[in-house]
């Protein structure tokens, strides 16, 4: 459209019977408003950093709230902008970033946590075992299909039946399955509970399809289907022009043999004519749910179980070791933390830092997982690394709880110093979600596609949004950053967009070289 206008423009302009002296006024004129729009346009792109952020910051989501706003140069760490950058705020996700960095440093990017099966006996002539005692060691990505492979290990080793139940250890962590801090258990997927032992994160989906007949019970799909998920389906079909009311909730109950359950309860209608609607829900047990999981894949794998699912840890006695089976790496495990935001994969992994801090990592593990260890040991490994976290306030892993408190000046050196090790800091940086492409930025950052890794993070409920990581400048400078929102006016979808303006700003904003 713009070659047409110009076109046009040269061709009008080729008719006109303009006089010599009125054509060329009419020339200098061009000129003066080209020179004019021409040096506004190189004022604008040559705005400082400063200039430019403190204008997103004055207007729209960001105008009343509390930020902080660190940069700094990858290449020798002179700060290139700071604002309220000693502040201690609300990180929300971005908290994740220190978790991944100690737990890569502690255990290495190809460390893998282990799954063992045991038996008070070994495999009989006919491939029976008496039981099956799974016991957790702290894999925080054990997915369906992951249990599915051991299963099938355990054809493979000549297992056939179980004659008795599937006993579930997950005795590596202690009891509190949510942390104190994050309020009230809800079902929500992100708000799973935490435990040694786990399958799909701790949660599961619920799928819901109306049907064709008014009044007539909605269809309901639970992935994966196991016998632990009890369905209770009171939700109905309703017109086209009916308003879509669908809740979908669990709560715990029992068999008719007084084996443990959850009931996942499913209210309200569906539409006629509506497309599925999907529920990520989280189970109130992991560890029970993990053991339904496997005994599930046992029989997929045409293994037989004879009992059900209960919690009974290992004794000191002579168990037969049946099956040891390496998890993902802890790098695969990061990605998937830091790519998607995964609670459960970083609240897990804190939990792992206690259990094997100060231990040798092929040793048994002298200590449960908890929180409070878990937090030490991330500060001693990151300490490690020069990083002086000793203003913060840090109670979880995964930055859902409102009680911590970092600086974006702490998230930056993190990232610095993770850019640079040696041991760890290729992983670490791949993790990070990319901008358009991957995670959590896939649909974010127009403009800055590839030129931004960075962490997301949100709080909804407390108005916190947050943004940490690097990003590429046109001439190959990489600049390593941290914007932490607090308290923003209005939804989060336009804070977001604030805190992305922020970023792209770095991209392309002249540096004031005397430094921020």
């Amino acid at each position: 459209m713009l070659k047409r206008f110009a076109g046009w423009t040269r061709e009008v302009a080729a008719r006109r019977p303009f006089s010599s002296g009125l054509a060329l006024g009419f020339l200098l004129l061009l000129v003066a408003f080209g020179a004019a729009g021409r040096a506004s346009a190189r004022e604008s792109a040559a705005a400082t950093l400063d200039a430019r952020i403190a204008r997103i910051l004055g207007r729209g989501p960001l105008a009343g709230a509390t930020v902080g706003i660190y940069v700094e140069h990858g290449a020798d760490g002179r700060v290139v902008y700071a604002h309220g950058a000693d502040r201690l705020l609300i990180p929300a996700s971005n908290l994740k970033i220190l978790t991944a960095l100690a737990t890569l440093e502690r255990f290495g990017p190809a460390h893998r946590f282990h799954t063992r099966i045991w038996s008070p006996e070994a495999i009989d002539s006919d491939g029976y075992v008496p039981e099956l005692i799974v016991e957790g060691g702290g894999d925080p990505a054990m997915n369906s299909e992951d249990w599915w492979r051991l299963a099938a290990d355990l054809r493979r080793s000549g297992l056939r039946g179980v004659h008795g139940d599937i006993r579930v250890d997950d005795s590596l962590f202690d009891g509190p399955a949510w942390h104190p801090s994050w309020g009230s258990v809800t079902a929500r997927a992100y708000h799973a509970p935490i435990g040694a032992l786990t399958a799909n994160y701790g949660t599961y989906f619920v799928s819901i399809w109306p049907r064709s007949t008014v009044g007539s019970s909605v269809l309901v799909d639970i992935d994966p289907p196991v016998p632990y998920l009890h369905l209770r389906n009171r939700a109905r079909t309703a017109s086209s022009k009916a308003r879509p009311r669908l809740s979908v909730d669990r709560v715990a109950g029992r068999r008719t043999d007084g084996s443990p359950e959850e009931v996942v309860r499913v209210d309200g209608v569906a539409r006629q004519g509506d497309a599925v609607d999907r529920f990520p829900r989280s189970v109130l047990d992991p560890g029970l749910y993990a053991g339904s999981v496997l005994a599930y894949q046992l029989r997929a794998n045409g293994i037989e179980v004879g009992g059900g699912v209960r919690r009974a840890p290992r004794g000191e006695g002579d168990d037969e070791l049946i099956l040891d089976r390496p998890g993902r790496t802890v790098a695969e495990a990061v990605s998937l933390c830091l790519k998607y935001s995964n609670n459960s994969i970083a609240e897990i992994l804190i939990k792992d830092l206690a259990v094997w801090d100060g231990v040798a990592l092929d040793a048994e593990p002298a200590r449960q997982g908890n929180w409070v260890a878990g937090i030490r040991a991330m500060r001693k490994e990151l300490g490690k690394l020069g990083l002086d976290l000793g203003r913060a306030r840090i109670v979880d892993g995964s930055g859902l709880s409102i009680q911590n408190r970092v600086t974006p000046r702490m998230l930056g050196q993190a990232l610095r110093v993770g850019r640079v090790s040696f041991r760890s800091g290729p992983e670490f940086v791949a993790a990070l979600p990319i901008a358009r492409t991957d995670g959590t930025l896939e649909k974010r950052l127009q403009g800055g596609e590839g030129r931004i890794r960075a962490k997301t993070g949100l709080l909804s409920d407390a108005s916190v949004t947050s943004l940490s990581g690097y990003a590429e400048r046109s001439d190959g400078d990489v600049l390593i950053f941290s914007i932490l929102v607090n308290g923003h006016a209005g939804g989060s979808g336009a804070a977001m967009d604030a805190v992305d303006e922020i970023a792209r700003v770095l991209l392309s904003g002249r540096i004031d070289e005397s430094g921020g």
